[in-house]
């Protein structure tokens, strides 16, 4: 799977297809994908796939995650975009760590996912699900409560549940808390909080999160790993959960999530 613009990564494609025969492996691609590159082999199902490559920056990583949810098919990626946290593949790196990926030198991580509820419908998450005004530069009210009971009412911009993937995302930019992979939890902090007592906190699988629109008069949108999802109007509430199956990331063995957090935030 590759970045939504297929200029974004250069000869990345072409660079992908010669490591990959070299290596002996077949490469499939979804249909879309297919259209994409002008190839005639797109499949419906990949079913069949032993790994999956994704080429591009963590929205592709993203985009990939979700897809093979479910599947048993790992992901790894190849960052040809800015940060990459989830990418553990330099762009300049493909050839040498793709000829060892197919070769079986990965390991895999289980990342939990989120499970968002709103209006009767439910969506899964990789990254984060946020809650903010639909009525930019219009602050909220959300009301929320942990596992049935009531935590408060914070007036705000919006509201950042993120799952371990997506600590190092908003929720880190907003001061929230990192989850190291390997924990169970949603990271919870607040966009533009209107007080001094603010604080993010930490839920474990097992306590839902309930969040509440109490503003009279504006509309708060439901976001899943960036996409609307829901709106709720005033008084309308939703639910984020740690849901089920995780998501499949692999890395290289030697990427580890605190090399790649010292290479990523602190180089």
């Amino acid at each position: 799977m590759t970045h939504g613009k297929p200029t974004s990564i250069g000869g990345g494609l072409g660079r992908l297809e010669r490591a990959a025969a070299a290596a002996g492996v077949e490469l499939l691609f979804p249909e879309e994908e297919a259209a994409k590159h002008g190839l005639t082999d797109g499949r419906d199902t990949l079913a069949e796939a032993d790994l999956a490559v994704a080429l591009g920056g963590d929205g592709t990583m993203l985009r990939a995650l979700n897809r093979f949810l479910g599947s048993g098919v790992p992901v790894i990626g190849v960052n040809f975009g800015r940060v990459g946290f989830l990418a553990s593949v330099a762009a300049d790196e493909l050839e040498p760590a793709l000829a060892r990926a197919f070769a079986g030198d990965f390991r895999v991580v289980e990342l939990p996912t989120l499970r968002a509820e709103a209006g009767g419908e439910a969506a899964l998450a990789v990254n984060d699900v946020v809650a903010r005004s639909s009525d930019i530069g219009r602050m909220v009210e959300l009301g929320w409560r942990v596992g049935g009971e009531a935590v408060g009412s914070q007036p705000c911009d919006g509201m950042i549940c993120a799952a371990p993937a997506g600590s190092t995302a908003y929720n880190l930019s907003n001061g929230g808390p990192v989850l190291v992979w390997g924990l169970d939890a949603i990271a919870v902090s607040f966009v533009a909080p209107h007080s001094l007592h603010a604080r993010p906190l930490v839920v474990p699988r097992g306590l839902d999160v309930s969040i509440e629109n109490r503003t009279s008069d504006v509309t708060v949108t439901l976001l899943v790993d960036g996409h609307s999802f829901a709106e709720l109007e005033p008084g309308g509430s939703a639910t984020v959960r740690l849901g089920e199956p995780p998501a499949l990331l692999a890395t290289l063995p030697e990427a580890t999530f605190f090399r790649r957090y010292r290479d990523v935030f602190a180089g």
